[in-house]
């Protein structure tokens, strides 16, 4: 582990003035909630910074509502008995493993690092056949999945809760220097696998609201992964509705671009002539046809786009569409 300096800041102000004391200093930096994600790529020497600030501390990042979540809940903690909407419930028990959830949070799995074979590997095998784009920043290497461009970095988004809040309406809260900013959780990413979000300098993701029409929803998550624990997704689809209005249905994916995303204008040409035994199968190709998956996880992306057509279909089923 490359050495680092960790701040635990007991309050948002507290965290704020850290942030800002590095930013005046010269002084690169990291957030960290539960540390799954950060703590490994330190290991491998990916992208480290001589600093790291802890969200563990912050009353607020730890407090969960019905509607409001904190980054620092554990995903171990998103269950029925804690009054969590079903359909979040369901996208956390699928989450790596038990173990892991006990320690991951809402807050790292939503700001999850994009992932890519070229990214997610040691210094020294990166360094015995070329930089990466986005690992070695500074070196001026290309892209190893699309050659010859170094402008744009396409690693993949592998979060599971994104899609799911997306297709309740979540919005999330950003603190940084400048203040507070609210936005829906869609508006959130950005398409660019280096940036991967909005969050700018010193800022960091503090909760996330569910609307208050939420629980009137039913959602069903449907995930494309090597193992039934543990792994990443390689695709994955949510989907949910106000039982018999097609009007409200929405429907988000993940694992398939830099970025999850919702499919409103794919939702939007079929719902307001839905046929029964006919619009399903022609929703969910119409989704399968407007991903992109690349070549940098697991399973071929060609593959990976032809299951989000059954991954569409298992969903809108399960959640009663016909």
């Amino acid at each position: 582990m490359p050495p680092f300096t960790l701040h635990h800041p007991e309050s948002i102000e507290e965290a704020v003035e850290t942030a800002s004391k590095l930013i005046a200093q010269g002084d690169d930096f990291d957030w960290v909630a539960g540390g799954t994600d950060v703590v490994p790529n330190y290991k491998w020497r990916i992208n480290p910074k001589p600093h790291v600030i802890s969200l563990a501390s912050i009353p607020e990042a730890n407090q969960t509502s019905r509607y409001e979540i904190g980054c620092m809940t554990k995903l171990s903690s998103l269950t029925a008995d804690n009054e969590v909407h079903p359909l979040i419930v369901e996208a956390a028990s699928k989450i790596a493993s038990s173990l892991i959830r006990k320690s991951a949070t809402v807050g790292g799995n939503l700001c999850l690092d994009t992932r890519c074979f070229w990214y997610n590997q040691s210094e020294d095998w990166r360094r015995s056949i070329d930089w990466c784009h986005k690992a070695d920043c500074g070196t001026g290497a290309d892209c190893r999945v699309i050659p010859n461009q170094n402008t744009l970095c396409v690693a993949t988004y592998q979060g599971d809760l994104a899609p799911n809040f997306m297709a309740l309406g979540a919005e999330v809260t950003l603190i940084g220097p400048d203040g507070k900013r609210v936005m829906p959780l869609e508006e959130f990413y950005q398409l660019d696998g280096m940036k991967k979000n909005v969050l700018q300098r010193g800022e960091f993701m503090l909760k996330v609201t569910l609307p208050k029409d939420a629980y009137d929803y039913e959602g069903s998550y449907q995930k494309l992964r090597l193992r039934e624990s543990w792994d990443f997704p390689e695709a994955g689809i949510s989907a949910a509705w106000k039982k018999g209005d097609y009007s409200s249905l929405r429907i988000a994916s993940t694992a398939l671009e830099s970025i999850p995303k919702t499919h409103d204008d794919q939702v939007s040409e079929f719902v307001s002539a839905w046929e029964k035994g006919a619009t399903i199968s022609k929703l969910s190709d119409a989704i399968r046809k407007s991903v992109k998956p690349v070549n940098n996880t697991a399973l071929p992306p060609n593959y990976r786009r032809s299951v989000v057509r059954i991954l569409a279909k298992r969903a809108l089923n399960n959640i009663g569409c016909e």
